[in-house]
């Protein structure tokens, strides 16, 4: 195996949380609807990775099990993707507070992203689970 292709939230740590929790923050606080992000408040992408930054503890926590795997598949020479409907800002977060961004050769993130990622790492397994990483 060369390359694999794996699902961020489903096998190192769920975004989706900490991505709901700045939604109702920052749409309480701003008074904006979710939804028109781009349209209302356009600087949201840096209001999120601040407010990632800062609570990513609260919501993430690095699984040994993955970050093991993680290290014996970069020991093997085998490239590494992760793959994510989540914003970049909040991908890069997630990935450094989950201590993974040092062994990642290839991040796409958004819609479409698993798609791009395989277009980038041709032939690469797709790693659903943490027990597909370590098989």
């Amino acid at each position: 195996m060369s390359a694999v292709a794996i699902d961020l939230d489903r096998v190192l740590g769920d975004t989706t949380p900490l991505f709901d929790a700045w939604l109702a923050d920052v749409s309480r606080r701003a008074h904006v609807d979710a939804t028109r992000l781009d349209d209302e408040l356009p600087n949201w992408r840096s209001m999120l990775e601040r407010f990632a930054e800062e609570h990513a503890p609260v919501y993430l926590r690095p699984d040994a099990r993955a970050t093991a795997a993680l290290r014996r598949l970069q020991a093997g020479g085998v490239r590494i993707g992760v793959f994510t409907d989540a914003p970049e800002e909040l991908a890069r977060i997630a990935l450094a507070h989950l201590g993974a961004a040092r062994r990642i050769d290839e991040l796409e993130t958004g819609p479409g992203s698993l798609e791009r990622l395989l277009a980038r790492l041709p032939g690469a397994r797709v790693v659903r689970n943490v027990e597909e990483l370590h098989s």
